[in-house]
């Protein structure tokens, strides 16, 4: 297995991380007795504001398993995931954060509810309300459920920083994904089976998050442009029915005139009509330019026709008793 650790603002955390990290680079037993090593932590320096560079430095230099991976600059979480992703070997990645808060005791769980379901992606599912703060973890939930209703984004109500992946799979994503992609859709384009373990989370500690709420709301917005075109349709569907509302009230007030021998305002019925046709009309115009620019953003971001990847049996979810195997409620 290969761990990837975004680093950011990691100076007073990184060091208790790889101590739990440690005894894992030894043969370790999973809690279903699955078999597994971790062989690389790979520590991603997104060029925070503290001197984390200095801690990466002195673990490297007293663990031989340690590889620090240097950003020019900072580019943000989900890039420096990439950047780790992309420099990994394992034939599973595990992203953890850097804050002590992801239990590196608990990916025995993961890689059980990969192998016995065989799925390709594992999301964490916290079992304790994570440690964020009402306000913020009301916004989150509230974010990825209107990003799964409204925008067709997937499964965004099950991602989630502590995640578990075929190598091939992560490092196919970090190849490929564009400038701006949301690491966690671009995942959903190409895994065939995604499912979550339950883990608890941990306290955070005393040091402060680095994600502000406009940060956040960058999140947000990623995941919005980067998980397909349904937003786009809206706008053309708006578009239809204002159309359609348009044709009902010009033959409702046709009906009207002619049964009641009233005549409105005049000039008032004929602007109505023409208002609500040309806004239809203009409004479907602009779904239509949207979902030929949404092709072109969909090549931007790197979104694959396809990926091949070896023999789902040749590789790591081929190594488990076919007995242990079971579909489970959570496959996606």
């Amino acid at each position: 297995m290969s761990v990837v650790i975004p680093v950011y603002q990691g100076e007073k955390t990184l060091h208790g991380v790889v101590d739990e990290l440690r005894p894992l680079t030894a043969t370790f037993t999973t809690p279903d007795g699955h078999h597994a090593r971790v062989e690389e932590v790979l520590l991603a320096y997104d060029r925070g504001p503290d001197q984390s560079d200095r801690v990466i430095r002195e673990l490297a230099a007293a663990n031989s398993w340690i590889a620090p991976v240097w950003l020019s600059r900072n580019f943000g979480q989900h890039a420096a995931t990439l950047a780790g992703m992309a420099s990994s070997g394992g034939e599973w990645i595990v992203t953890i954060d850097e804050d002590g808060q992801h239990d590196p005791n608990q990916i025995g769980i993961m890689l059980d509810a990969a192998l016995n379901q065989r799925a390709d992606l594992v999301y964490a599912a916290p079992v304790n309300t994570p440690p964020h703060g009402f306000i913020r973890n009301a916004a989150s939930k509230a974010s990825k459920r209107v990003l799964e209703t409204i925008f067709g984004g997937g499964q965004a109500s099950r991602f989630h920083s502590y995640r578990l992946a075929l190598g091939e799979i992560g490092r196919s994503v970090a190849a490929y994904a564009g400038t701006g992609v949301y690491l966690d859709v671009a995942l959903s384009w190409v895994a065939a089976r995604t499912v979550t373990a339950p883990i608890t989370l941990r306290e955070e500690g005393d040091r402060r998050s680095g994600y502000s709420f406009r940060r956040l709301f960058a999140h947000f917005w990623s995941m919005v442009l980067t998980s397909g075109t349904r937003g786009l349709r809206l706008v053309t569907a708006a578009g239809g029915i204002v159309f359609a509302l348009g044709i009902v009230f010009a033959l409702y007030l046709v009906v009207a005139r002619m049964v009641s021998g009233e005549l409105i305002e005049p000039g008032w019925t004929s602007l109505m009509v023409a208002l609500l046709l040309g806004t239809g009309v203009v409004l479907v115009a602009l779904g239509i330019i949207a979902e030929y620019l949404g092709v072109a953003v969909n090549m931007a971001l790197g979104k694959p026709t396809y990926l091949i990847v070896r023999d789902p049996s040749m590789g790591p979810l081929g190594r488990v008793d076919p007995s242990r195997r079971s579909p489970g409620p959570s496959g996606m």
